[in-house]
Order: C-alpha cells, then sequence, then structure tokens
C-alpha cells in the first residue's frame, strides 16, 4: 500500500546541539512517539552528507559489479575455507536469492581481534578485494551512521531522566557488534518466498531486526515495506534522497520491556538490480541485556550477555547458520 504512515523526522538539533533545548526536547518526544507507534521513522538533518553516502553505494556498486573471484576472497569460512572469519564477510547470491557484504568496525586490528577470542569480534583483511580508497569511505561512514544511532540511544536514554554517559556500558567500539551491511538484488529470476498473509512475492523475507537501531540506506527502487501492528497491513516506505530509515530492533523492546516493540518489515521482489545499506547498531558483546539498564535507578550486571541474545536472533537466517 502506498499510504504514508513514516513519520519524518529532523533531528538536526540533537545532532548538533545536544539534547536540553526546547527543540531537541521537542524532537526526541517525537522519536518516543515514532518507536511506540510504529518502530519505523526516517530521519533528515541527520548531519551525513549526499556526497558521502553516495561514495559508500558506488564502493558497493564496484564490489559486487567485480569477479566473482575477488568477491569471495571475502567469505566466511563456510564459502572459503581459507579464510578464518565466520560471522561477516561476503556470502553469494545462492544463499537467498541476494549477494551481501557484511563489515564490522574497521578500526578492529588483526592482533586485537586474535587477542579477544570473540566469534563476532573479527578482522578481515579488505585489501583483498577492495582498494584502500574504498576501504577509507567505508570507515568513515561507519563512523558516521554509528555516531548517528548512538545520538538516537542517547535519545533514548534521555525519555528515562537518565544520564547519557551510561550508553559507554552498552556500546564499546572495540567491542561492539554493529555491523555495516551491503544488500544486492541482482536480477532476482524468482522470489524466495511468497507471503502467506497476503500472497504477494517477496524478495527478502518477513523478519525483525535484533539490534537497538537499524539505520538504513534505499535506493530509488525501493521495495521496503513494514506491517501496521494495529490492522495487520503492510505499507510502502517510500524513497527520500534526504533520509535514512530507522527501525527499532529486538534488543531495545528487551531494554525498553516492551515499550519499544520491532517491527514486522520485508522487501518486495523486484527483477531489477537494486542495493540498500543497512546498519545494525548493536551493543558489545559482553554487555549484560538486563531491563535495569533504562528502568531503575541502579544497574545490575545479571543478564543474558548481547552475544548469546544476537545468537538465539540469528538462527532463523540462512546467511548466518555457520
Amino acid at each position: 500500500m502506498t499510504k504514508k504512515i513514516i513519520p519524518i523526522i529532523n533531528i538536526s538539533s540533537i545532532v548538533k546541539n545536544g539534547f536540553e533545548s526546547p527543540k531537541s526536547i521537542s524532537t526526541i518526544n517525537k522519536i518516543e512517539k515514532a518507536c511506540v507507534n510504529i518502530g519505523f521513522f526516517q530521519v533528515t538533518g541527520h548531519g551525513i552528507s549526499q556526497k558521502n553516502i553516495k561514495n559508500v553505494c558506488n564502493v558497493g556498486k564496484r564490489f559486487f559489479n567485480s569477479p566473482e573471484k575477488n568477491k569471495i576472497k571475502l567469505s566466511p569460512k563456510k564459502w572459503n575455507f581459507k579464510n578464518k572469519n565466520v560471522y561477516r564477510g561476503y556470502f553469494p547470491n545462492d544463499v537467498n536469492g541476494k549477494e551481501g557484504l557484511d563489515i564490522g568496525d574497521l578500526k578492529v586490528t588483526k592482533n586485537y581481534a586474535s587477542n579477544i577470542k570473540n566469534q563476532y569480534i573479527e578482522y578481515i583483511n579488505l585489501n583483498k578485494s577492495i582498494d584502500k580508497k574504498s576501504i577509507k569511505i567505508l570507515s568513515n561512514y561507519y563512523d558516521n551512521i554509528y555516531d548517528l544511532c548512538e545520538t538516537l540511544f542517547k535519545g533514548i536514554i534521555k525519555l528515562y531522566n537518565k544520564d547519557i554517559k551510561i550508553s559507554k556500558k552498552a556500546f564499546s567500539r572495540y567491542k561492539t557488534l554493529s555491523t555495516l551491511r551491503f544488500n544486492y538484488y541482482p536480477n532476482q529470476s524468482k522470489p524466495i518466498e511468497i507471503s502467506k498473509q497476503d500472497g504477494v512475492a517477496l524478495g527478502c523475507e518477513t523478519h525483525v531486526d535484533s539490534g537497538i537501531f537499524t539505520a538504513l540506506y534505499q535506493d530509488k527502487k525501493g521495495g521496503l515495506q513494514v506491517q501496521n501492528r494495529k490492522n495487520r497491513k503492510w505499507y510502502d516506505v517510500p524513497f527520500n534522497k534526504n533520509a535514512l530509515v530507522v527501525n527499532t530492533g529486538r534488543a531495545l523492546e528487551f531494554l525498553s520491556k516492551g515499550k519499544f516493540k520491532a517491527t514486522n518489515h520485508r522487501v518486495l521482489w523486484n527483477k531489477k538490480k537494486r542495493m540498500s545499506i543497512p546498519f545494525f547498531f548493536e551493543p558489545s558483546y559482553d554487555f549484560r541485556m538486563n531491563k535495569s539498564y533504562l528502568n531503575s535507578s541502579k544497574l545490575n550486571n545479571k543478564g543474558m550477555v548481547y552475544e548469546k541474545f544476537l545468537n538465539l536472533s540469528l538462527k532463523k537466517f540462512i546467511e548466518y547458520q555457520r
């Protein structure tokens, strides 16, 4: 359906001036309303330039248009036994009808990843397949989109009248499981699934995301749909060249005691080539998932570590079945 239910929120006030001004408080309240009612919203005034986004898109296009032998150099061990990475990297389109490239924090060095001994903190040598200039573009974009998501999360913390510094207890750049992903749909000859609800052909199955927020760039071809929780109908998320699409994930739903629910979404089947670039903003692997984090004056260290929480969430996704 083309009815517009996804609000557009200009967040320039909190990006530039923090969280205390009347305009910033109004912005945070708009984010709260969107998270509660829909779980999706579009953000403008996010501070990431059109040039930066265009450069990142071009890096993705060049990579996916390169020979398969070049791309497979970055694949996890499941598809390239020479590699040590098991979580992120390149996955081919015979997995679920699309190609993908998952990238972690590029500040993580080989020695750091080796010493920390965690399955999700990986060093992937992108130089095997991607030129240095492009790697710098990816690293800059990761920094910018990470900072944006952290700003949005601090806005959520302010809603609970808590010190935004507690975000550091959940997020550490060198421990974060946050992932920058490129989804490339190369002329899908057939849908990967037919919706049991309404018979629509899908290019990506119905699902919710695992983390705190997902911040998405989608191209003009679009295809993303979100499900209204009340009437269960599906609505298009329109392309907006000045906006990024943000949605809530299961981790935020858990920490907010269900106030901010993760919302079902899907991608319609389209025979034409297209690409989307989501960023999954996820806590540190050792962060304790405890509902007191937002809801109590006292924090405790009980609860499931986020690494295990993520493991349980990823089981339904075929590309992560390692």
